[in-house]
């Protein structure tokens, strides 16, 4: 019987071919080159980790979503990553416990999930991102949207759209301004994130009915939330999300939805995703969380770009590609693979430059369009 299945993927798991490859690669370089460029070290962390460190530098870490095993030398518990920004806090916690405050890490790598997200089933992604540790200030979000924006700007996205959020809202509201009892708070917290009236007066949070009309753009929004009467709580965090969207407006349409709680399993009083035009789904998210055993502040932002490459490989350009005949000059095509040409040597007369995908054959020292 014929072995019909042996090179079948699991569900949610899918080969790059070449156009796709080399946009993800594109994109990865544009992205962290700008990183770089605004101060950002890059870490590389190992793929797969004791379960225990993936799960106890940040709140709100599901291990249950990742793929989980025995380590056949240390006989402990080891998980492939999900997430690489509690491997980077890690490293904060860590590697790097000594070095200077604010410190800027960057990375950029693939990671892997038992089930995929809602609707899409993808179980493995790339995962870019930036994280800004020892400081969750006003001024360090700012930078931190900023780069973001400018990232992927340089990765050749338009249309950017930025949605701001205040993960800790209810529980702040919930302290004083407007008191919950502490049973009532994730339910409150629930319907505020589904947008459901009836349901948050049922769940007993009708005095936070108001919240759901401060959605929106962000002009608007902002005062819609500035004023709801909540004796000064939201003060601050008014003052700071206008702050952070006078230094990024004009690069980005900016929205609020202050209870969005979707994704911000962790973060704190900050938080923001990213969507652009013709890219299906979230782009990125980021905002402000705090490094457990250190209690450390800091701030960050991942972008999953998979969506957007897909769309940049049905558009790749097929490249300016040379063949070389067989006889050719080694040198000769050494010097022009120096200057900037993509070679490929014919390895036998049965060779055809066309097939293969060649733009250009070198013909007398020159390079002829095909």
């Amino acid at each position: 019987m014929m072995d019909t299945d042996r090179d079948l993927l699991p569900e949610g798991l899918e080969d790059r071919l070449p156009a796709a490859a080399a946009a993800a690669a594109r994109v990865t370089r544009a992205v962290i080159d700008v990183l770089d460029a605004n101060g950002y070290n890059r870490v590389q962390p190992p793929s797969i980790e004791f379960e225990k460190s993936l799960a106890s530098r940040m709140a709100g870490v599901q291990p249950r979503r990742m793929f989980r095993f025995t380590d056949p030398l240390s006989l402990r518990m080891m998980a492939l990553r999900g997430d690489i920004t509690p491997q980077v806090a890690r490293i904060a916690a860590t590697g790097l416990s000594g070095a200077a405050r604010p410190l800027r890490l960057c990375y950029a790598g693939q990671v892997v999930t038992i089930k995929g997200d809602g609707l899409d089933p993808t179980r493995e992604r790339l995962q870019l991102g930036a994280e800004l540790i020892g400081s969750d200030s006003v001024a360090a979000a700012g930078e931190i949207v900023a780069v973001a924006i400018e990232a992927l700007s340089a990765a050749g996205v338009t249309g950017l759209s930025v949605d701001f959020t205040l993960p800790d809202l209810v529980d702040t509201l919930a302290a004083k301004a407007l008191p919950l009892a502490p049973e009532r708070i994730e339910a409150v917290r629930r319907e505020l994130d589904a947008k459901d009236a009836g349901g948050l007066v049922d769940a007993g949070g009708e005095a936070y009915l108001p919240l759901l009309t401060a959605i929106g753009p962000f002009e608007t929004a902002i005062e819609r939330l500035a004023a709801i009467d909540a004796g000064g709580a939201l003060s601050s965090r008014i003052a700071g999300l206008r702050e952070v969207a006078a230094r990024v407006g004009g690069k980005a349409r900016l929205t609020l939805d202050p209870s969005e709680r979707h994704g911000f399993e962790y973060q704190s009083w900050f938080g923001f995703t990213i969507y652009a035009d013709k890219v299906p789904g979230t782009l990125g998210r980021g905002g402000s969380y705090r490094i457990l055993g250190l209690d450390e502040p800091a701030i960050g932002f991942s972008l999953f770009p998979d969506a957007l490459i897909d769309g940049l490989a049905e558009t790749e350009a097929r490249r300016d590609t040379l063949f070389l005949p067989l006889g050719h000059d080694p040198a000769q095509a050494e010097r022009l693979r120096a200057i900037g040409w993509r070679t490929l040597a014919a390895l036998s007369d049965a060779d055809d430059a066309s097939a293969l995908g060649c733009t250009h054959r070198l013909e007398a020292g020159e390079a002829v369009r095909l």
